[in-house]
């Protein structure tokens, strides 16, 4: 196949998908190995930087995908008449909960948080930011929660290793209560393993 054909064909798949596309799919659907896929990739990127485009080319939850160019997204997001999916500042925090102690249930994020979290976690689970994991095998078992390809979409991150390092936690400003929770999850983390 011409190297105008394999672009063509590449430009054509990512544009279909809407999603990331898988390393290996890609393979199969155009019939050429991992190292062509990256090249082709990476040549792919360049021409659209060249010419321009309001299009970039992303690695992202572990294919590549077709996204708008951040410069661009005043005009796109007047295309949408949807109502705003911003997340609130609480249901950031429980997000960001769920990504960096994942797999956590809705009691341990509730005990974590101090409040009640049910509609948060509808609104996450609707956004399909999280997800159902499984159960902890604990006293009721309770449901496991974690994060989703969406959420590492809307992140642009590739995989869930790509989070930041927490900073360590300063022990002097840290109330009893919140010693006691760090204790808690620190010794439920150990036993799990």
């Amino acid at each position: 196949m011409a190297i105008n054909e394999l672009t063509g064909a590449f430009e054509a798949v990512l544009f279909a998908s809407g999603e990331p596309v898988p390393m290996e799919n890609l393979k199969e659907i155009l019939g050429i190995d991992g190292a062509k896929v990256q090249e082709l990739a990476a040549a792919y990127s360049k021409l659209l930087e060249e010419r321009g485009s309001g299009l970039q080319l992303q690695q992202v939850a572990g294919g590549w995908q077709l996204v708008t160019r951040a410069r661009y997204f005043r005009y796109v997001e007047r295309l949408s008449e949807e109502r705003d999916k911003r997340l609130s500042p609480a249901a950031m925090e429980t997000l960001s909960i769920v990504a960096f102690k994942q797999p956590i249930t809705k009691q341990e994020i509730e005990h974590i948080r101090g409040v009640r979290i049910e509609k948060i976690m509808s609104k996450l689970l609707e956004m399909e930011l999280i997800r159902e994991l499984g159960r902890k095998d604990t006293i009721g078992r309770p449901i496991l929660y974690g994060t989703t390809d969406t959420f590492l979409q809307c992140f642009g991150l590739n995989d869930i290793g790509d989070l930041p390092e927490l900073p360590e936690a300063d022990r002097s400003i840290l109330e009893h209560e919140q010693l006691e929770l760090f204790g808690e999850l620190t010794e439920q983390e150990t036993e799990a393993e």
